[in-house]
């Protein structure tokens, strides 16, 4: 497949959260036909979904891969695992989170991966780190910038550095 860019959404709120976030960024970087390039800051942002846990802190990251989508869906969650993600509740707490946002020039929809992700225009904590990095971004009709100022983002801030 030819090399395309792609954004990817990361998120944790187990442990070390900042470490968690630097290890999947580290984990990916070393994956073959996958390189790694603007990341956003960190926003902690409070749990979506299921509201019942502890904040995140949420990142993106803009990537360009060789892998086909589904492979690169593969090795996110491989990634995920290999850090110590275990399957919980939907929507549960969990030690890293990596989603694929967008790829360029892929719309699909399947059991496994719908591309553009069906809730990036709607999230704040992804729309916040996405918008630090590719502003400009369009996505199906829509531009990443223009997505924030119609979402709300109550709630979420920078962290305080250590």
């Amino acid at each position: 497949m030819p090399e395309r860019d792609a954004w990817l959404s990361l998120g944790s709120n187990l442990g070390d959260r900042a470490a968690n976030l630097s290890a999947a960024l580290t984990a990916l970087r070393a994956l073959p036909g996958l390189s790694v390039g603007a990341v956003s800051g960190l926003y902690e942002t409070p749990p979506w979904g299921d509201t019942d846990q502890g904040p995140f802190l949420n990142a993106a990251a803009a990537i360009r891969t060789s892998l086909a989508p589904h492979a690169l869906l593969d090795a996110a969650k491989a990634t995920e695992k290999q850090l110590g993600r275990t399957e919980t509740r939907r929507w549960g707490p969990r030690v890293i989170d990596i989603d694929i946002v967008h790829m360029a020039g892929v719309a699909l929809s399947d059991e496994r991966l719908t591309l553009p992700h069906p809730h990036w225009h709607d999230r704040g904590f992804v729309l916040l780190p996405l918008a630090e990095i590719a502003p400009e971004l369009v996505i199906g009709q829509r531009s990443v910038a223009a997505a924030l100022a119609a979402c709300d983002v109550s709630g979420i801030r920078r962290p305080e550095p250590p």
